[in-house]
């Protein structure tokens, strides 16, 4: 079955009534929405680490994860290589990797992986281009993008990215849009072919959304708006919908906005956050359907991609921890 591409919107979706699939337009073919679970639990597996607990090194090296399609608690996964806080989290169908981070009371180059269908700790994957501290990770099943902040507005802002399936170091891939300034503590999601950094920025919180294509090196170019500026938040995606939630500061937001990632534009409205949500610094998981956000308790909440509304209980996590970091094996960005 085939489709003129005159007058296709981008990310529009049809029923392949042949492969008796969903797919999306790109812009010049048409992509096959993959809804399968390629292993665990009946499901999609999604990570998180890299946990916040106070304490004279702040860090601790935990990894949990959760199945995305069935609620329930967090289980142990493993150990980070070590202690870290903050820094960021992409993951291919296979592996995950933590990227950077605070660690040991210093900012990291240090890139961490784990096979996501066994249990254990943490490898050495590689190192950064430039220390991340409060930056955020994405990317799809080849290719992951790696937005590094220092945390300060005079340190290195640039993207990086890496060969999920190779170990090494990273390497430059551009610079970040400078009309949004330095993004300190943004969200990202993706598709198969482009990654979206939302909101951040210190001193100043910003509501600007930059993109990437993600196959190709380049610096990333303005995307649109969110309607409220936030820092801290998280993302949650599908192939074709992309969702930030929440953020602060200088005070928690609890709301959730939308955007079509295929297409360029300000962010709508989606629902909120429950109270218990806490605003930002929270781990994101996702599903082609579910979205999973860990809380600044041991809550962990979730929502519908596909349709709008607040989050609700999924479970609870092995350990009551902030900024952690998470991705999963059937996020938007592996299609």
């Amino acid at each position: 079955m085939s489709l003129p591409p005159i007058d296709i919107p981008l990310g529009a979706i049809r029923f392949n009534s042949d492969s008796q699939k969903l797919e999306y337009w790109m812009g010049s073919a048409w992509m096959q929405i993959k809804t399968f679970s390629p292993n665990l639990d009946g499901g999609t597996r999604g990570l998180y680490s890299g946990l916040y607990n106070p304490g004279p090194n702040a860090g601790t090296n935990n990894i949990e994860y959760i199945t995305i399609d069935t609620q329930g608690n967090a289980i142990d996964f493993g150990d980070l290589t070590t202690t870290t806080r903050d820094g960021g989290a992409l993951a291919s169908r296979t592996r995950y990797c933590h990227t950077g981070g605070n660690r040991n009371g210093s900012n990291s180059v240090t890139i961490d992986f784990v096979t996501i269908a066994s249990t254990g700790d943490a490898q050495d994957f590689g190192d950064l281009t430039s220390h991340l501290y409060q930056g955020t990770s994405c990317g799809n099943q080849t290719r992951g993008i790696i937005y590094q902040d220092a945390g300060t507005p005079s340190g290195t802002h640039s993207l990086d990215f890496i060969a999920i399936a190779q170990t090494g170091n990273a390497v430059e891939f551009g610079d970040i849009y400078s009309n949004n300034g330095a993004r300190q503590n943004p969200g990202s999601l993706a598709s198969p072919t482009r990654m979206i950094i939302g909101g951040g920025g210190a001193p100043n919180v910003l509501s600007g959304m930059d993109f990437i294509t993600i196959p190709t090196q380049g610096n990333s170019q303005d995307f649109g708006d969110l309607a409220v500026a936030s820092r801290s938040q998280s993302g949650i995606h599908n192939a074709t919908r992309g969702i930030f939630t929440g953020g602060g500061p200088p005070s928690n937001v609890n709301v959730m906005e939308f955007i079509q990632i295929a297409t360029g534009g300000n962010a709508i409205n989606y629902g909120d956050l429950t109270a218990s949500d806490g605003g930002g610094r929270m781990a994101s998981m996702s599903s082609g359907t579910r979205g999973v956000l860990t809380t600044s308790s041991n809550v962990l909440s979730m929502c519908s991609i596909i349709t709008a509304g607040d989050t609700v209980d999924f479970g609870d996590a092995v350990n009551s921890r902030s900024t952690e970091r998470g991705s999963s094996n059937g996020h938007g960005g592996l299609g």
